[in-house]
């Protein structure tokens, strides 16, 4: 990075510096698990049956870092140390449906801030009534793609409906649609003529997602259905080329999981990409308080610490169930 020169190249240059980057931050991890490693161990030799309490507190941040360095030698896919792309879609459940996909926005940008991960909110289309009917958001961070992968697919919310008068139970349902957010020089080839690009103003009642402005960009992939928007940026110019961007993405996203299918077929099973019609994971807030992963039967009680974004258990055991085969 030193060498004379090293920034005329501006694509490669960047790619090396976050190399660098994520070197530097595995680097300094290894350091500090390597510290408190050496501060237990010290701890015990010294341990006179009066340093438990000592002790314990000692090997917790160990602990922690070694389960984050475990979590790290999972990820092995060709994006997935990078960015990723979330995109949250309202399903079956009216209103309740689009109050939770407001829900889950709000979860997935606590847990991205517990993380230390950067979240960027592209495009949020408000409902009817309440809540939205979709939104879309990028998260950047070391191996942000291959963790949120775990996420991927229907999220199914049981409670007593805040809209319903009688205050029945309602079942609600939002998706969740995770792609690689890649290099805005990506080489992605897409025919323009099958594009249809719409600008529109950003409409509902305003509020902490709804950015008005007459150049909101919508861009329509004809061959595959999928639907971009970005609304966040202030020209339409930058609105479009952002929306490209996801698109790239999306379409990257379509053809790792028609790989996984195909695999998965070859193994004599089917790919668990999370989009058939079972959900991957429950949240009952009504009559008990339980969120429960269909994949890999963990469960934790505490349903509002979940919403309130500690995701992490749900992610480590899938990611682990999946390296051990469990999950094709």
């Amino acid at each position: 990075m030193s060498a004379p020169g090293f920034w005329d190249d501006q694509a490669r240059a960047a790619k090396v510096s976050s190399d660098h980057a994520r070197a530097s931050r595995r680097l300094e991890g290894y350091r500090q698990l390597t510290q408190d490693f050496d501060d237990a161990r010290q701890l015990a030799e010294l341990d006179g049956g009066e340093m438990d309490e000592e002790i314990a507190r000692a090997l917790v941040p160990l602990r922690a870092e070694f389960e984050r360095l475990q979590e790290a030698a999972l990820f092995n896919g060709e994006y997935d140390t990078g960015d990723a792309v979330v995109t949250l879609q309202s399903g079956t459940g009216g209103t309740d449906a689009q109050d939770w996909a407001e829900m889950m926005l709000r979860m997935y940008e606590r847990w991205g801030a517990n993380r230390g991960f950067r979240v960027d909110l592209l495009e949020a289309s408000p409902g009817e009534e309440a809540g939205l009917k979709s939104a879309t958001f990028t998260v950047g961070g070391e191996n942000a793609y291959g963790i949120l992968k775990a996420e991927r697919g229907k999220h199914r919310l049981v409670r007593q409906s805040p809209f319903d008068q009688a205050h029945r139970r309602h079942t609600a349902f939002s998706t969740v649609i995770v792609a690689p957010l890649l290099a805005a020089d990506a080489d992605v080839e897409i025919d323009e003529s099958d594009l249809k690009i719409d600008t529109y103003r950003a409409q509902g009642a305003g509020g902490q997602h709804v950015n008005k402005t007459d150049s909101a960009v919508r861009i329509t992939h004809l061959p595959s259905g999928i639907v971009v928007q970005c609304q966040n940026e202030r020209s339409q110019s930058a609105n479009k080329q952002t929306a490209m961007r996801v698109l790239k993405a999306r379409l990257i996203e379509k053809a790792e999981e028609e790989r996984e299918a195909l695999l998965a077929k070859e193994r004599g099973g089917s790919a668990d990409t999370g989009f058939g019609g079972e959900s991957i994971r429950s949240y009952v807030l009504h009559p008990y308080q339980l969120v429960k992963d269909s994949r890999t039967g963990y469960e934790m009680g505490n349903a509002q610490a979940v919403l309130d974004g500690e995701l992490d258990p749900f992610i480590r055991e899938y990611l682990l169930a999946r390296a051990a085969g469990r999950i094709v």
